[in-house]
Order: C-alpha cells, then structure tokens, then sequence
C-alpha cells in the first residue's frame, strides 16, 4: 500500500478514535459530570488517548512483531490515561455539589401585593419577595 493511504488510514483512526472516546467516556462516566468539568481538561485528555491508540497502532505496523516493547509502552500510557480520565469524573462527581452556601438558603415567595413592589401581571397584581432562611442564627 502506498504511504499516503496509510497515513490516511492513521488521520481516520485518529478521527474514529475521538469520536469513540468521547462517547464511551460520555456513556461510562455521566453526561453531568463531564459538563462540569473545564473544556480544556476534556481536550487535553481525549486528544492524548487518541493520539496514544494511532501510536500503538504505528508501532504495530512499522515493527517486525506487533507486541514489541513500545506497543506495550502505549497500550500502559493509554491505560494510564484511562485511569486519569477516571479518576478527574470521579472527583467531579464528589464535588458536583459544591456550588457554596450562598444560593443553597435564598427562597423566593410569590405572595399577594402590598403597597411596596407591586407588578402588575394580567388581573393579578402579585409582590416578589427574595427571603434568606438563616440556619444556625
């Protein structure tokens, strides 16, 4: 096979693989906690595996046996990585509550009007009152 087809074939391994890994990572870790976690993080990491996968896969390729000492070296980076991706969704699943105590207590109550902050929505003429429960005072 000509060299530019398997470069070819190594760009939409690379392709598939992001693809993959974004999804699997999706399915097996929750959608919530990936949307918590910074842009960059998701980048960094699914560009890394997938980029270590068309590695393993070049050392395959390019050496007399397919399980040499740098196809394994990969197989443990991606490993490696898999573990870090694991871990960073764990710590975003403990901490996905931690949003402070400041928007935890505010309630507001829709109450009927009186003479100080009245809307006048339809028929209904309703006042808009933002209380902060205290705990602990």
């Amino acid at each position: 096979m000509p060299p530019y087809w398997v470069r070819l074939a190594y760009v939409l391994e690379f392709l598939l693989a992001i693809i993959a890994i974004v999804l699997l990572w999706g399915q097996v870790g929750g959608d919530v906690h990936l949307d918590l976690m910074p842009w960059y993080q998701k980048l960094t990491l699914t560009v890394a595996l997938a980029w270590v996968i068309v590695a393993g896969t070049v050392s395959s390729v390019v050496r007399e046996r397919v399980w040499n000492r740098w196809t394994v070296c990969y197989l443990v980076a991606g490993v490696l990585l898999a573990a870090v991706m694991a871990l960073l969704t764990y710590y975003y699943h403990i901490h996905e509550d931690d949003g402070g105590e400041d928007g935890k207590d505010n309630v507001a109550l829709l109450a009927p009007a009186s003479r100080e902050g009245i809307h006048d929505y339809g028929n209904q003429v309703w006042r808009l009152d933002y209380t902060t429960k205290r705990t602990g005072d």
